[in-house]
């Protein structure tokens, strides 16, 4: 799997979820053998033995089952050890959910905007309706969040890796755009935990009228961490490769500080030649971001 990833092009590597612990030895005799570096990992890694299928969000941080809240400690606390070992610089978390059924939100919004509906005024109120909702439901979760993160926190500043707390994909999600200002200021004496812009989760959110990408992130960069590269196909196909979507990449690469870490996080079906090809547009595209 390494050498793969480094024939593609890549040799600074983030450790990711869905990875068992089978793999683990085979990814530790790469490492030693310096065929990679590693840049950073994404919680849990290596997935929990008893999660069959790849499940970044298999317990969660919010849950009401006080053993999933601690199995999500424990495992988070594993995955920062392994961090460390692996010499990486930020673990990217997942903060968990508020409990709506998605059937009934993303998911219905998301339909309507490939139906066209995105002007409708039934459109609209839907929006509305899910936003008073959520916000309605956030602070218990919320609060969940950001006790678990201070614990969190105080083992990483120990290791020296730096949280990573990822923007989500769903509204549903733990913490919105708003809840995450309000995180990230929380821990603003903290240089160990900061925001972790995801470019797809972001532009899905976008795409349905949620926020907007580039003043979303004008708004976060103070407290920007790093991000992961992929592109989105109109209105809700995210994971694709760059240059295969509607993203502007010029635009939101502004708000990236030289030097910042910038992941390609790829579905597992795209073609080889499609990433090698969409490399080579990106290094001569973006020559200081090619690291």
């Amino acid at each position: 799997m390494i050498a793969e990833i480094v024939e593609l092009g890549f040799r600074n590597i983030e450790l990711s979820h869905g990875m068992t612990v089978a793999k683990l030895p085979g990814i530790r005799k790469a490492f030693q053998a310096g065929l990679f570096t590693c840049a950073g990992v994404h919680n849990y890694f290596p997935s929990p033995v008893e999660v069959m299928i790849d499940a970044p969000d298999a317990y969660e941080f919010t849950s009401h089952r006080p053993f999933d809240r601690q199995r999500a400690m424990d495992m988070t606390l594993k995955t920062l050890d392994i961090a460390a070992e692996f010499k990486a610089t930020y673990l990217v978390l997942h903060m968990g959910s508020v409990p709506l059924p998605t059937a009934k939100w993303t998911k219905r919004l998301t339909k309507m905007v490939s139906d066209g509906l995105s002007r409708d005024p039934d459109y609209t109120k839907a929006k509305l309706d899910f936003v008073r909702k959520r916000e309605k439901l956030g602070p218990l979760y919320y609060q969940r969040a950001i006790d678990a993160l201070t614990t969190i926190a105080g083992k990483a500043a120990e290791l020296g890796v730096k949280l990573a707390i990822e923007s989500r994909s769903r509204f549903e999600d733990m913490p919105t755009e708003r809840e995450m200002v309000r995180l990230q200021e929380h821990f603003a004496d903290n240089p160990w935990v900061g925001y972790w812009h995801d470019f797809g989760h972001v532009q899905l959110k976008h795409n349905l009228g949620l926020l907007d990408h580039t003043e979303w992130l004008s708004r976060i960069a103070p407290h920007l961490m790093g991000g992961h590269v992929h592109d989105v196909e109109w209105p809700a196909r995210d994971h694709r490769t760059p240059f295969a979507g509607t993203l502007d990449y010029a635009a939101i690469l502004e708000f990236f500080p030289p030097g910042c870490p910038l992941t390609w996080e790829l579905s597992p079906t795209r073609d080889a030649a499609e990433i090698r090809d969409a490399l080579q547009i990106w290094k001569a595209k973006f020559p200081e971001r090619a690291e």
